[in-house]
């Protein structure tokens, strides 16, 4: 299926026949037009197992397969992610791509790991700025806002800091992301016409479909909608997720039997996983999926462009009836853990 070129395509540098294989959407009223497949830096790190060689060339073959949107934040690997992009980009054509980073999520210790202020923030976009060797991101978001004392501090400080550094050029557009919807859509009622995106993960997958109750919402905001983690955060993969996944042990187990099921019948989960989020959508501006090696990127792509074959589309049903039949999420859990934590403090 061949489309039309997007704005990023850069001749030389794209793989042309890629490129119109890939659908772009709009991002909300941002004038961006974006890869309906998009990069996920989270996994540029040692939190999943990473080698940098690897690392910088799924960077390059993504971009030029045609994704042109990548997404990364000070807290993946505490500025790896970052760093690593900034390696990887170097060498590449500045119109190539747009590139989100986030603010307020920072350190791994739980005094130090959630900052709001409007001090920090900007010392945050500074840094990230540095790590990435670019003047601007297009996309500057919040990251995870229900770990904020309330939302006050992120209205008062860290928005209105993230509006000046937009007049100053450093970013282009304002986003938003956390796991519990509900918090999105308050913070998103009290800051109306601010924002420009809105990052849910894991809220649309084959284990939970919460996305669905606020998407109208979203649509009357004219908001950018970034649906990220089909995969769960490695929940919904043949390896199964890593040791500090939240989901609980018994939602762990339910998510270990599909991928039995499928490793018995030689087939890839996420694969199954990134069909059946991204062909559920389609009023969604991307998909974002974490992807650190080429053969990632590749059964991701696959998912789109050629989609299932019969033997997937049959353990995908078998799944669905069998297996994952009732929605989980684990909203909460690292909530209770962070004021746990504090309070040890």
């Amino acid at each position: 299926m061949s489309r039309t070129l997007p704005a990023t395509y850069v001749k030389g540098f794209h793989d042309e026949a890629k490129v119109r294989r890939m659908e772009y959407r709009n991002l909300g009223k941002t004038g961006l037009q974006i890869s309906t497949v998009s990069f996920g830096g989270g996994a540029l790190c040692a939190n999943y197992g990473f080698d940098l060689e690897e690392g910088i060339e799924t960077v390059h073959e993504a971009l030029k397969s045609g994704i042109n949107y990548i997404d990364t934040a000070p807290w993946y690997g505490q500025g790896r992610s970052e760093e690593v992009l900034g390696q990887a980009l170097k060498d590449v054509p500045r119109e190539s791509y747009y590139i989100a980073t986030k603010v307020a999520r920072y350190e791994l210790d739980y005094e130090n790991m959630f900052d709001f202020s409007a001090k920090k923030t900007r010392e945050s976009v500074e840094k990230s700025l540095k790590l990435l060797g670019l003047d601007y991101v297009d996309v500057i978001q919040i990251h995870d806002i229900e770990f904020a004392k309330d939302l006050d501090i992120v209205i008062n400080e860290t928005l209105p800091t993230l509006e000046q550094l937009v007049k100053e050029g450093k970013a282009r557009f304002i986003g938003v992301s956390a796991y519990p919807i509900s918090v999105l859509k308050e913070f998103l009622t009290r800051t109306a016409g601010r924002l420009d995106t809105v990052l849910t993960y894991a809220r649309y997958t084959l284990a939970d479909e919460t996305l669905l109750e606020y998407l109208e919402f979203f649509k009357s905001q004219n908001l950018g909608v970034i649906c990220a983690a089909a995969h769960a955060l490695g929940l919904l993969t043949n390896a199964g997720p890593q040791p500090w996944h939240p989901a609980s042990d018994e939602q762990k187990a339910i998510a270990r039997k599909a991928s039995e099921v499928c490793k018995e019948r030689g087939v890839e989960l996420g694969k199954l996983a990134m069909y059946y989020t991204m062909s559920g959508l389609p009023e969604v501006s991307t998909f974002l999926t974490g992807m650190q090696t080429r053969q990632l990127l590749r059964i991701n792509l696959d998912a789109f462009e050629v989609g299932l074959s019969d033997k997937e589309q049959e353990v995908l049903r078998y799944l669905k009836q069998n297996v994952l039949t009732k929605p989980f999420h684990w909203e909460g859990n690292e909530l209770q853990l962070y004021w746990a934590g504090l309070k040890k403090k």
